[in-house]
């Protein structure tokens, strides 16, 4: 009897280090995401902060950068405020901005009249290729760690889009509606041949193969 007592003071005692042990480690984990979070949202905002320069703010460059790495399926005011996480609104009145500035024409489409997109124009294109001190910072990596921070936050972006039912908005070559051709590529979803220029930019239809 005595030795049933010992053995479930034991018991107890082991799993209450047991359960102390889960929750510290359980605690250090939301530490490191709380801190990981931190980081790179002061990343985001020290990198939209320098984006106050000239006659432009950090969101109309932001839009000037996505229409620089999105095919031509993809440059409607809709795609570009999925893509960013804003507003149609918002970025309505950043390309009305853009087009008076003269960073973007308005291209109307052949089929629907009342479909419109967005093109750089070789302003915007000067804007779009621009090297921010973000890119300086990163430029500093050895490409082992850039290979590994691109893994990781590619991962990381994945799963909150997944989470939002949002759009991946992925290189257009690696989707399941590509297919590779002597001329570039073809997507099967759209029904559009593709350029190599195409196959290599994003594209919001795009889902992973």
């Amino acid at each position: 009897m005595a030795g049933s007592f010992m053995d479930c003071v034991f018991l107890l005692v082991a799993n209450r280090n047991y359960c102390n042990d889960y929750f510290e480690s359980l605690l250090e984990g939301m530490e490191t995401d709380l801190y990981i979070r931190e980081l790179i949202n002061r990343l985001a905002r020290l990198d939209a902060a320098s984006g106050w320069d000239g006659d432009l703010n950090p969101t109309q460059r932001a839009v000037l950068a996505y229409l620089g790495r999105a095919n031509r399926f993809s440059r409607s005011p809709s795609h570009v405020a999925e893509y960013l996480g804003t507003t149609r609104g918002t970025i309505s009145q950043s390309f009305k901005s853009l087009q008076q500035k003269g960073y973007v024409s308005e291209l109307r489409s052949s089929r629907d009249k009342r479909t419109i997109s967005f093109a750089l124009t070789p302003k915007g294109e000067g804007i779009a290729q621009t090297v921010s001190n973000l890119d300086h910072s990163l430029s500093e990596l050895s490409d082992s760690k850039k290979q590994a921070l691109q893994a990781t936050l590619t991962e990381v972006l994945r799963r909150f889009v997944q989470q939002n039912d949002g759009r991946a908005f992925g290189v257009c070559k690696t989707c399941i509606h590509y297919k590779a051709s002597s001329s570039g590529g073809f997507c099967t979803l759209l029904s559009e041949p593709l350029s190599p220029e195409d196959s290599s930019l994003i594209c919001h239809e795009q889902q992973s193969a």
